[in-house]
């Protein structure tokens, strides 16, 4: 199991496990997911890192349909300019490969921001940690157990 299910567990969250078996050569890893898995994409979301122009880093939870809003996410965060993060950076705090990278269970507690997209269904998809794994909750189970907040931060 990764960091984030034995998070989920622990905290006996309502949530389900769904895998697929990860191609290494796939342009996008949300999408890939979107695909093998048989989801409507706007129910599967990327994590993000992004550095503030203070060196905070940030967690951003977007539809992989979309994109995010570097201005929109520095706005909520209230710091004056935010840019995507150093790959290498974001796998050290977060303790998990690229493609990989789960809001949930991080090494560090970083402040997280969802997309508000997110509450208009019933359940969205997140990396549960590893290529290949994604795990379905209410954005409203996400947001509580990473503290998040939820904004307007992706372009669609």
């Amino acid at each position: 199991m990764t960091p984030a299910i034995d998070l989920l567990k622990k905290a006996k969250a309502v949530h389900q496990v769904h895998s697929y078996s990860h191609d290494p050569k796939a342009a996008s890893y949300g999408l890939e997911a979107a695909e093998k898995l048989k989801l409507e994409p706007a129910l599967v979301f990327k994590t993000l890192l992004a550095s503030s122009d203070k060196g905070e880093l940030l967690v951003a939870v977007v539809p992989v349909v979309g994109s995010l809003d570097l201005k929109a996410l520095a706005h909520v965060a209230a710091v004056k300019k935010a840019d995507m993060a150093d790959p290498q950076v974001a796998q050290r705090a977060t303790g998990y490969l690229l493609g990989g990278i789960s809001p949930l269970g991080q090494k560090k507690r970083l402040r997280t921001f969802i997309d508000d997209s997110a509450l208009r269904y019933p359940s969205i998809f997140v990396s549960a940690g590893r290529r290949g794994l994604e795990v379905e909750l209410a954005a409203e189970v996400l947001a509580l157990h990473t503290q998040a907040r939820f904004a307007a931060i992706a372009r669609v």
